[in-house]
């Protein structure tokens, strides 16, 4: 019986420690393995500061090399500008809040990278995601289809990110890391040699590194001054440079005092008709800070379309826990979600990712 061949699998290497370790497993499980850095993003005129992108690629060349596996450097700037940092700033500039990290995720790594990997003769895409991939159990899915579970570790599940991927690329996912807790893949790490062991985590934007959003704004999208405006009575209390420096449910940085009874405020709205920064003091009555129902829409599911209603669990950000809501879908790709408890903070162009316990189902954006 001929041997079936090994699968060739293109690594995207970004010079930390999570997708080293996904290579060095790929490798000892005897796939033919092979490793990349996505160049996204070059700061030309350094407004921004030093960005991370040199070391990481000497990083990534280096690890590629200890585990004996071909590496290149593969330019998606372009594409990366296009899809990921015109939706930014696009979004921000309308009074959206939109999530570069699932955007990232659908249009590059799983998008274009996944096709130029096709195009090269690999067979899929491995990122150093804290996820889990396995064959569907759903007696209605047809053989050959995948879900898409929780990280093992919970402290560094990254499900949500993949909110948006589809069925196809999830097919052409494989997330090797996503059984281990960080301590053990850190000393798989460090038992490999491999440069990248105790690496700092990136905590930044996702293609810029350590970079505050407030500072990627202010360097690209021009400010905008308004009124801030307390919600309760519509009294001006000061002026903002800018809605888009702002997030709902936001308590530091607004730049109006607390009162005498040291009570702060929050951010509980953005007025686009008159470019109004709208807060309000912090309390579960606070107009627009907590809500019980929101639209989505852009629908992705990876799992079976849901077309009727159902009780399944959200997260409506990252590192929150799911929580119960009832799903009621309005047409093909948006719905009415009811929470069960009213959330906080809720900003227009965020992600609900949609599960079935740990099952990642899909997601939407928040209207």
């Amino acid at each position: 019986m001929p041997v079936p061949p090994r699968e060739r699998i293109l690594v995207a290497l970004s010079g930390g420690v999570d997708s080293s370790v996904a290579a060095l497993l790929l490798k000892q499980q005897g796939c033919d393995v092979a490793g990349a850095y996505m160049k996204n993003w070059i700061n030309e005129d350094n407004i921004l500061g030093e960005c991370p992108w040199q070391q990481d690629i000497v990083d990534a060349r280096a690890v590629a090399e200890k585990i004996d596996i071909e590496f290149q450097v593969v330019n998606l700037m372009r594409d990366y500008r296009e899809r990921v940092v015109n939706y930014l700033l696009d979004g921000y500039s309308r009074g959206l809040t939109p999530n570069p990290d699932v955007m990232c995720n659908r249009e590059i790594k799983f998008g274009v990278l996944r096709a130029w990997a096709r195009d090269h003769g690999f067979n899929a895409i491995a990122t150093g995601h804290y996820a889990q991939r396995i064959p569907t159990e759903d007696p209605l899915d047809p053989q050959g289809r995948f879900a898409l579970l929780e990280g093992a570790d919970p402290n560094k599940d990254q499900s949500y990110f993949l909110a948006l991927l589809s069925q196809e690329q999830l097919r052409d996912a494989r997330f090797p890391i996503g059984h281990l807790q960080k301590p053990e893949l850190r000393a798989l790490a460090r038992d490999a040699g491999l440069v990248t062991a105790d690496k700092k985590d990136s905590q930044g934007i996702c293609f810029i590194g350590e970079v505050k959003m407030q500072d990627f704004l202010r360097a690209y999208v021009p400010d905008a001054p308004g009124p801030i405006i307390r919600a309760t009575d519509e009294k001006t209390l000061g002026l903002h440079k800018g809605l888009h420096y702002y997030t709902i449910g936001q308590r530091k940085g607004i730049g109006v005092p607390s009162n005498t009874d040291h009570q702060a405020y929050v951010v509980v709205g953005k007025r686009a008709a008159d470019n109004a920064l709208l807060v309000a003091f912090e309390s579960p009555s606070a107009p627009g800070l907590f809500q019980s129902e929101v639209r989505v829409h852009s629908l992705q599911w990876n799992a079976r379309p849901l077309t009727a209603p159902a009780t399944l669990e959200g997260r409506v950000r990252y590192r929150d826990p799911r929580i119960p809501l009832d799903f009621i879908p309005e047409g093909r790709d948006a719905a009415l979600v009811r929470f069960h408890s009213p959330q906080r903070a809720l900003a227009s162009g965020q992600v609900l990712a949609l599960y079935d316990g740990p099952r990642l189902l899909g997601g939407g954006i928040y209207v």
